[in-house]
């Protein structure tokens, strides 16, 4: 640690020196404004990349300039703090009003985003808290989900303030009734699925739809309620694939041949043993032994199992992740970043942002990461029960 020290000090010294202009700004706004501020802040987007990531930088970029205190972005969630690139302007970057005013409706994260399995280290964790004392950062905002929440709270522990912004399509952060990115997740999966169905009408074959949200089944179900679809899967709920050709079944008998089966991409977390393989050899489809189960496949089983003409499937992917967030997540966002700000600004630290009955709220990160993720189970008896 010591050599890789040495190795970093001598460019941030540097870094440091052209940021003079910027810190003497910043302290004639500090003796106009008359609050007590932290001398510079930064902020960095980590884990998954969710809509609304730009406009919570854009907003904290805003507010920061409003309470005089300049902005620091960091690359690649914490591996910027690692500085693990050559040169440190790929790792860090200030942030003016002219560079990011523009960035709110733009996809994706423009700070760019990665996991960072070394944070996990402590040895690492301490080079990440030189870097921030280096380049006189005495503040950070944390935007995404469970896995930087907790990194943010490591950082606190070893002195760091830092405030969290949960980004994530998931929604899978049970203290909030939203994170950054699930409304505008939620409206693409409704639009495809919306497509989806006019041509299973046209067709009359079912299909089925596969969503993001890792462990978390809120994407689905909401895509599914939205939508009218007829069956939803999800990993909160064990299910078998016996049970869901029964449901489709069901929809057959009644007349409906266009059904739409609705999958959150864990639910195969909570599915009954099936052996797939024996399946489908079985019924002259080409199969290989070990091969995990997947929309396609399932579709497959789906329509030998309900002797259908056809059956089709489609996975969301990623265009949920890299659509323009809709306003709802836009307009937390602008909330949010605003917060954030003044909480550090205020001294208050160690504190995550959520939204409750409609209104965004702060509470502490160790009180937010033990809340229990309650699934809306009467949701999904109502769409595979009509």
């Amino acid at each position: 640690m010591k050599a890789y020290g040495h190795a970093f000090r001598v460019p941030f010294r540097r870094a440091i020196s052209g940021f003079a202009g910027l810190a003497r700004h910043h302290n004639l706004l500090k003796k106009e404004w008359n609050v007590p501020m932290m001398r510079k802040i930064g902020v960095l987007t980590s884990g998954g990349d969710a809509p609304g990531m730009n406009a919570a930088v854009m907003s904290i970029a805003r507010s920061a300039a409003a309470y005089g205190m300049p902005l620091i972005g960091i690359k690649h969630g914490y591996n910027g703090l690692l500085r693990k690139s050559t040169s440190i302007k790929d790792d860090l970057q200030e942030l003016y009003l002219d560079t990011v005013l523009d960035i709110a409706d733009q996809p994706g994260t423009y700070l760019r985003t990665a996991r960072c399995e070394e944070f996990k280290d402590p040895k690492w964790r301490e080079i990440a808290v030189q870097t921030l004392k280096a380049m006189e950062i005495d503040g950070l905002v944390v935007i995404g989900g469970d896995g930087s929440f907790q990194g943010a709270m490591r950082l606190c522990e070893l002195g760091i303030p830092c405030i969290g912004i949960p980004g994530t399509i998931d929604n899978d952060l049970a203290y909030t009734e939203m994170t950054l990115g699930y409304e505008t997740a939620v409206q693409v999966c409704t639009e495809a699925i919306r497509a989806i169905r006019a041509t299973s009408r046209s067709h009359d074959r079912p299909h089925v739809v596969e969503c993001m949200g890792r462990h978390c089944g809120d994407i689905a179900l909401k895509a599914a309620c939205a939508t009218g679809s007829e069956i939803v899967v999800v990993p909160e709920v064990p299910w078998s694939v016996e049970e869901v050709a029964s449901r489709l079944n069901k929809q057959i008998a009644k007349g409906n041949y266009r059904s739409t089966i609705v999958l959150a991409e864990g639910c195969w977390e909570s599915m009954a043993p099936f052996d797939m393989y024996g399946f489908l050899t079985s019924h002259g489809k080409q199969c290989f032994e070990g091969e995990p189960m997947s929309a396609m496949r399932f579709a497959s089983i789906m329509k030998r199992m309900c002797g259908m003409v056809e059956a089709r499937s489609t996975v969301v992917g990623y265009t949920q992740r890299g659509a323009l967030p809709v306003a709802k997540d836009s307009a937390f966002a602008f909330e949010a970043g605003n917060l954030a700000v003044r909480l550090l600004r205020d001294g208050i630290s160690n504190q995550v942002i959520g939204v409750r009955q409609g209104k965004v709220f702060n509470m502490p990160i160790v009180d937010a990461l033990k809340v229990e993720k309650h699934f809306r189970r009467d949701l999904y008896d109502l769409v595979n029960n009509l």
